[in-house]
């Protein structure tokens, strides 16, 4: 269980935390949930989000619940090291969209003393592990994995399936280009999809 203290003992401690999970899982609410408790506790709280991200609003981070937090866009992960000082808590959002300089600036700002709170998708829409997660995942003392609900049989889902057409890697969209899928269902929608594109292999599939 990740602490909300970033006091210990004489010293100041930081640490990293990652909440991770697909689409529509609630990472963004927790994370939102988290730097507010830090901020009730008088604690000095930055958050930063990729610059990409204008799904719902150009700075804030939102979450699908319509919950928000003020943020600063930035383009790299190096730039959270320059504009993170003077703080006790640092949250980033969206993490998987960050370059692959974000594990090692998460890092710099745990063992300056700062409690880090890290959100992302661990995995891609083809299933496979999503930009600098893997590597936060390995470092982080404390990791939350989230579950959506399943929209083909109602079970826990941790697959984000793209319905949308495209084969780029950073696709943004709602509910109109991704739904959650349980292990399962899942994998009978890909089967279907390799199917379907061996007897129409003029007729692209998402």
């Amino acid at each position: 269980m990740f602490l909300e203290n970033t006091s210990h003992g004489n010293g100041r401690a930081g640490w990293i935390e990652v909440i991770c999970g697909s689409m529509f899982s609630g990472k963004t609410e927790e994370l939102i949930r988290r730097l507010q408790r830090a901020r009730i506790a008088r604690q000095q709280v930055e958050i930063f989000k990729p610059h990409v991200d204008t799904r719902y609003h150009d700075q804030n981070v939102v979450s699908h619940n319509s919950n928000a937090i003020a943020s600063t866009p930035v383009e790299s992960a190096s730039r959270i090291l320059l504009l993170a000082t003077d703080v006790d808590v640092v949250g980033i959002d969206e993490a998987q969209f960050f370059d692959s300089e974000l594990p090692s600036v998460c890092n710099q700002l745990a063992m300056s003393g700062i409690r880090v709170i890290v959100a992302g998708l661990d995995m891609d829409y083809l299933g496979k592990p999503f930009g600098p997660m893997p590597a936060l995942l390995s470092m982080a003392e404390y990791v939350t994995k989230v579950h959506a609900i399943c929209l083909g049989c109602g079970n826990l889902a941790h697959y984000s399936h793209r319905t949308a057409q495209g084969d780029s890697l950073v696709l943004l969209g709602e509910t109109d280009a991704y739904v959650p899928l349980c292990r399962q269902c899942y994998q009978k929608v890909k089967q279907g999809a390799e199917v379907r594109k061996a007897l129409n292999p003029g007729n692209p599939e998402p």
